[in-house]
């Protein structure tokens, strides 16, 4: 099989491309790096296109391995046939390559091998062979096996043992199984119902059922969890009869009437072998199509959190609210130090008020604080009615805003914390995190497990290994696209900037402290351990802000910087491309491409680089939304329109942080007049929306938005 023409297939990409994206990742290089560097070698596919490309190739070769090792352990049993080799050649998913080797895998003792022990595989050869006989047409040749010695006492037990080989062997044999597996995806219905009648969250479900075929992500994994918790009992309802007409139609021979002992196994085979096998492979395969499809979710809404725009130049005042334990506060500088940290007790059981005022105003005063950010756990409700009457009461000229603390405990105790923040108690490092977090929220949560950040749906459901490969993916492109400043990152940041280990993170760091900042890309090779593979991979992607060479402070590669000093000779200068005095068209830059001796692409990106130097990605992206005022439930009404802030996309709709405790749903039939498929179309985490508020319900804190009919902000 030629795995480059057919991955290229799949994707609807040219097999050159797949075939160099091969060629790249087995020579070392990190799909960020061939993303940004060898688009000319990649015809310009980015990091999505990349992974999609690099998890395939895994697959088909380890398809590709199984098949062969599959191939050998049945022709070492001498019992391969040209027919079992056509089925492996044409197989196209591991679970059909196992189907195919399950009659030939070592068993456990079955009803079948019982049987076999017996000596009654001959009778049941002579029914496979006369598919039409009765147990009264077939007794005399059943007579025929009756030991007492091997334990067969009659006819009757000749004929069970008989049909128990049978049985097993219809279950087993592929035709059977791909032609049942078929029929179920397409006919089978995914049924649940309620183990006792009470209140939960799963009551939707207690009488629910969906043709499997339709049944969307979010719904498998929430019946999961409910059948998990023994809230739920779940079934797989289909037409049996249907099943034991494909069986007989697909087994060699075919039962006659209603009366025969082939129709016997059949039936047998189904019920107790077959059926339960597929239902539980047809169950997992929902399950892991539902997960793959959440981690899919889940990465898009990291990517958006950890691209917002990052707020410089102010001091924050950050707040981690708490009731009986106190709200910690840490304010914070416009480089992420920590000025000061305090606990307050203005929430309730104590409400000391007039003691949490004195303390906040003294530290806005004194570090001239800007900003207030608060956390959105337990006691942010008062937090923010606190802040809000503090700003209005003594017209202060502070805003604040809600930031999503998920993670910030996780992050308080762990290693890192302690080590960049020795001094304080665990308890306020979470304060300093979510002052942080505003300041610039991709170095912040680079610092947290990404299953902690909560911005997907279902996360503690799925496979965990495979959601931290998709997540430490995400983190890896976010970094990369971005850009990281070399004398300021932490080692948590380094370690995903392309071809950087958590080893050389940590000399990167250790180096700038024994002999000061970096003053040029090119200081990275003294760095121990870091050598010319990882500058090659690392180099583009680190910043030195305060570079002789201007380029060290852009994503031009060194190793295209002889390139980029031709072209700004070309063109004029550095400050002619900045200030757009020289603006180039994609004709003119495929002439200079073509006059330089470079590729399109290249070029293109030094290009853009020299027009905005130093300047990030996330320059360009709405940041959180400030308040001055606090809005509570009570204070809604249907048809008011309210800006928010995205704060989750799921498969069913978005929430939006209005500025109350409780985060309004926008349900997919309300975010557009025209048709999508999933909210992300329309919605981004981080996303500032102008929103109507539907329906308000305290009692069960809900608050329905739309977005239908409403200017954009």
């Amino acid at each position: 099989m030629d795995l480059n023409l057919k991955i290229a297939q799949e994707l609807n990409l040219k097999r050159e491309q797949v075939e160099n994206v091969d060629k790249l990742l087995a020579e070392g290089n990190t799909i960020p790096f061939i993303a940004r560097y060898r688009k000319e070698a990649t015809g310009e596919l980015d990091e999505v296109k990349l992974r999609e490309v690099d998890e395939r190739l895994a697959y088909l070769k380890n398809l590709a391995a199984r098949k062969d090792e599959v191939n050998r352990l049945i022709a070492e049993q001498g019992k391969l046939t040209p027919e079992i080799e056509s089925n492996l050649l044409r197989a196209e998913l591991l679970q059909q390559v196992e189907a195919i080797y399950l009659p030939f895998r070592p068993k456990r003792r079955t009803k079948a091998t019982i049987a076999k022990e017996k000596g009654l595989e001959p009778l049941a050869d002579y029914l496979a062979a006369n598919p039409r006989l009765s147990a009264q047409e077939a007794a005399p040749e059943a007579a025929r096996f009756i030991s007492e010695e091997r334990g067969v006492v009659d006819v009757g037990a000749a004929l069970d043992g008989a049909k128990d080989i049978l049985a097993e062997r219809i279950s087993e044999t592929f035709a059977v199984r791909e032609a049942v597996r078929h029929f179920l995806r397409s006919e089978a219905v995914l049924c649940s119902k309620a183990v006792a009648e009470q209140p939960s969250v799963y009551e939707m479900y207690y009488a629910y059922s969906e043709p499997v075929r339709k049944i969307p992500p979010h719904r498998v994994l929430a019946i999961n969890r409910g059948e998990r918790e023994e809230v739920l009992k779940v079934t797989l309802e289909y037409t049996e009869e249907k099943v034991h007409h494909l069986a007989a139609l697909k087994f060699p021979g075919a039962p006659a009437g209603p009366d025969s002992l082939m129709l016997d196994a059949i039936r047998d085979g189904c019920k107790r072998l077959l059926l339960p096998s597929i239902e539980r492979k047809m169950r997992s395969s929902l399950s892991v199509g539902a997960e793959e499809h959440a981690i899919k979710v889940f990465g898009q809404n990291l990517k958006q959190l950890l691209l917002l725009a990052p707020v410089k130049g102010k001091t924050f005042l950050a707040i981690d609210p708490a009731y009986r334990t106190g709200c910690k506060v840490a304010v914070v500088g416009p480089t992420g130090k920590v000025l000061a940290t305090a606990v307050s007790y203005f929430t309730p059981p104590q409400n000391d008020r007039s003691g949490g005022t004195r303390l906040i105003l003294k530290l806005i005063e004194t570090h001239g604080v800007q900003a207030v950010t608060i956390g959105n756990g337990t006691g942010s409700r008062e937090s923010e009615d606190f802040i809000a009457n503090l700003i209005r009461e003594h017209n202060l000229r502070v805003s604040y805003t809600i930031v999503n603390e998920a993670g910030a405990s996780v992050y308080s105790a762990s290693e890192l914390a302690g080590k960049e923040l020795p001094e304080l108690d665990v308890t306020l490092r979470g304060a300093v995190s979510i002052g942080r977090r505003v300041l610039d929220p991709l170095a912040e949560l680079v610092k947290i497990d990404p299953k902690a950040i909560g911005v997907g749906q279902y996360q503690h459901d799925v496979d965990q290994k495979q959601l931290a490969d998709k997540l430490t993916g995400v983190v890896e492109d976010c970094v990369n696209s971005v850009g990281v400043d070399l004398n300021t990152a932490s080692p948590a940041l380094l370690r995903y900037v392309a071809g950087v280990t958590p080893t050389v993170a940590k000399n990167i760091v250790a180096f700038r402290d024994e002999h000061g900042i970096f003053a040029a890309r090119a200081e990275l090779k003294k760095v121990p351990r870091l050598g010319p593979a990882t500058y090659t991979q690392c180099a583009g992607f680190l910043r030195v802000p305060a570079a002789r060479n201007i380029l060290d402070n852009t994503p031009v590669h060194p190793e295209s910087y002889e390139l980029a000093e031709r072209f700004l000779a070309m063109v004029g200068d550095l400050g002619s491309l900045s200030t757009g005095r020289v603006h180039l068209s994609e004709e003119a830059l495929a002439k200079a491409a073509q006059e330089l001796g470079a590729g399109l692409p290249t070029l293109r990106d030094i290009y853009q680089a020299l027009r905005k130097p130093g300047r990030g990605p996330r320059e360009d992206v709405a940041g959180p939304v400030f308040r001055s005022d606090v809005l509570q439930m009570e204070d809604l009404a249907e048809g008011m329109v309210l800006t928010g802030v995205v704060r989750n996309v799921i498969d069913f709709g978005a929430f939006v942080d209005i500025g109350v405790k409780q985060d309004g749903l926008v349900h997919i039939s309300e975010i557009s007049d025209k048709f999508i498929k999933h909210p992300s179309e329309a919605l981004a985490v981080g996303d500032v929306v102008k929103v109507r508020i539907l329906s308000v319900d305290p009692k069960h804190k809900r608050i329905g938005l739309s977005l239908k009919g409403i200017d954009a902000p």
